[in-house]
């Protein structure tokens, strides 16, 4: 696996298209079933209708309404009534179980039974698919007539609790993809691509050839590093001139975010090295204030 994403990291763009086609993947898989939840939970609402619609009748009441269904929370919904009424907890609880068995998802559920008067919990109960974890007590007492309102939470269902899974076990997997990704097309740092900068530049006996990063005279090449011909190349666009420390510091180091003081001293050290095959060129120290390349003649 890792020889197939060191292939993809030679070139930016085809780890990019490997990267995109992965996470387009996950997010179809994931939501693959949008669809069909969306249908089910528009059918759960009329079955919740259709529960307080039998309540109603049970109590003897043909003509008030089911309140629209009110969905609170995340599987949690509430049944509200126009009138008060009066229910008997066995035919509540053989009603939801006959009428939610045909939604498949709601194989576990809790109802509570609210009274608006005070917000107490009258009555409530909890239904599961495994019949030895259910909770069903007090079914032989008629509830009296009050303003009741039944609110039904459902347990997560395995689709979305996998669904959520997915998502969540790809996000480190993806984490390390986009990690490659970017170290493969962090730009390299190279030196200005413009015609001043391709030309070959004369420093008194010594030629520069800041493209190819090396230094010639009498036919003798002296190779140079890309510190050493970054820092070259800003003391020849200013020669006899005196340059700012600061500026070189932020010129040549900047933008690997650190900058350490002693490192240009010892770049400039190993630069006037290279440069002594000429001796009317040198760099000089200028006190307080920075560096100049001072060349003779």
């Amino acid at each position: 696996m890792f020889d197939i994403l060191n292939r993809f990291s030679r070139n930016g763009k085809y780890l990019f298209g490997f990267m995109l086609v992965l996470f387009v993947a996950l997010i179809c898989a994931a939501f693959s079933m949008t669809g069909e939840e969306e249908f089910d939970l528009a059918r759960r609402e009329i079955l919740f209708r259709k529960i307080g619609h039998e309540l109603l009748l049970q109590s003897g009441d043909s003509t008030s309404r089911v309140l629209p269904i009110k969905k609170v929370a995340e599987n949690e919904y509430q049944i509200g009534f126009a009138r008060e009424f009066t229910f008997d907890p066995a035919s509540l609880v053989n009603t939801t179980k006959r009428l939610l068995v045909k939604d498949p998802m709601a194989n576990d559920y809790v109802v509570k039974v609210l009274n608006l008067k005070d917000s107490s919990v009258a009555y409530g109960y909890a239904i599961s698919q495994h019949q030895k974890d259910e909770i069903i007590a007090c079914v032989g007492r008629k509830q009296s007539q009050a303003h009741y309102m039944i609110n039904i939470k459902l347990k997560p269902t395995g689709i979305i609790t996998k669904k959520n899974e997915y998502l969540l076990g790809s996000l480190p997997f993806l984490a390390f993809v986009g990690f490659i990704f970017f170290r493969s097309v962090k730009p390299r740092r190279t030196l200005p691509d413009n015609d001043q900068h391709k030309d070959l530049i004369t420093l008194g006996a010594i030629v520069f050839d800041a493209k190819n990063r090396k230094l010639t005279i009498n036919q003798k090449v002296i190779e140079l590093t890309g510190t050493e011909t970054r820092l070259l190349l800003i003391f020849a666009k200013s020669p006899n001139e005196t340059i700012e420390r600061s500026r070189l510091q932020k010129e040549i180091w900047e933008d690997e975010g650190v900058i350490v003081g002693r490192s240009l001293d010892m770049f400039i050290s190993k630069l006037r090295k290279k440069l002594v095959l000429d001796p009317n060129i040198n760099i000089v120290v200028i006190r307080a204030k920075g560096y100049r390349l001072e060349i003779k003649g």
